[in-house]
């Protein structure tokens, strides 16, 4: 859920009457609320809508609340979901079972809507901000793209979608080229703007889908879930040409350009992170060497580790890689 949506609210409950009677009175509640009829159903909701809160009512046939909440926190895709338990019984051991499974809160029937809806906004309230810091934690403070952390997280989840869906994913290193020496003439302050700017960019010309992030320093990396690596080149080639021309009204004299590299495999035909990246790496490398400002694509026929012959211009791939490599280091320090 986006933190702008209207948050979704699921009930499960084989009651009609309880759906009919929680639908009127938080109708005004800025709310959508989705219906389940049956645990089962409600588990399959969950799981398609993610919604910010579930309220689930014990007393239910084949499979009660407690077995619902226990398979709701045993699945990877629900297990964050807050969870309010509804019950008319009221055993202690019922209470302590539903806690202890992973329940929000537990209010007892009959209840009062008053302190009913105000435990709903209560949910809701914690809700927002644990999501809330989750998202900062992920968030690059000066660019406001997602960080490193985040893209390791979101590689590692497109590749594995990869493996079982066989669907096509690129993945584009970018390096703003002499950035040091933009920054050493002009000082941080318009580093900063040109690092700001061209995370705008990025968002400007990639689709919403697009996961652009800041890999650290002057290093971007961006994932395109669904795109061959011919469509990468194209995106990322659109991105270097507006990139190229912009002008700079408070430091006329920048002319900032970019280098990307571009891969549709990762080594030796590896899903590994890792391999992707070094193959992206490979080609952003030989853009680099091949004078900066341009895209290419990765080609395991050019780029092959280990064969002397096979190089871009005069400088192995290989090699390049691992300067890319040794350069970050020197930046981290």
């Amino acid at each position: 859920m986006s933190l702008r949506e209207k948050p979704i609210l699921l009930l499960v409950d084989d009651s009609p009457m309880m759906h009919r009677l929680l639908s009127a009175k938080l109708k005004d509640e800025s709310l959508e609320i989705v219906a389940a009829f049956s645990a089962a159903e409600g588990h399959e909701l969950a799981g398609s809508h993610q919604p910010a809160l579930i309220l689930v009512d014990i007393m239910m046939p084949e499979m009660n609340g407690l077995e619902f909440l226990r398979k709701l926190k045993s699945d990877p895709r629900t297990m964050q979901i807050p969870v309010i338990v509804l019950s008319a019984t009221t055993k202690i051991e019922d209470k302590v079972a539903a806690f202890e499974i992973g329940a929000m809160d537990f209010v007892p029937k009959p209840f009062e809507l008053l302190e009913l809806r105000a435990r709903i906004d209560s949910a809701l309230r914690i809700t927002r901000l644990m999501r809330l810091l989750e998202q900062r934690a992920r968030i690059d403070g000066l660019t406001g793209l997602w960080n490193r952390a985040y893209f390791d997280e979101r590689l590692a989840a497109e590749l594995s979608a990869v493996e079982r869906k066989e669907q096509p994913l690129a993945l584009a290193m970018c390096d703003l080229d002499h950035f040091k020496r933009l920054n050493d003439s002009f000082g941080h302050s318009a580093g900063d703007m040109v690092l700001q700017s061209f995370a705008a960019l990025l968002n400007q010309e990639l689709r919403g889908y697009d996961v652009a992030c800041r890999y650290g320093g002057e290093e971007f990396a961006v994932i395109m879930p669904g795109t061959t690596v011919e469509e990468g080149v194209i995106a990322c080639e659109r991105v270097r040409r507006v990139l190229e021309v912009k002008a700079w009204p408070r430091f006329p004299d920048i002319h900032a350009t970019g280098s990307f590299g571009v891969t549709g495999v990762g080594l030796a035909g590896s899903t590994e992170p890792a391999a992707w990246i070094e193959a992206a790496d490979r080609a952003l490398y030989a853009a680099k060497s091949g004078g900066r400002n341009r895209v290419l694509a990765y080609d395991p026929a050019t780029m092959h580790e280990g064969d002397p012959k096979k190089t871009v211009g005069t400088i192995p791939p290989a090699a390049g890689a691992a300067a890319v490599t040794e350069e970050r280091r020197r930046k981290a320090g």
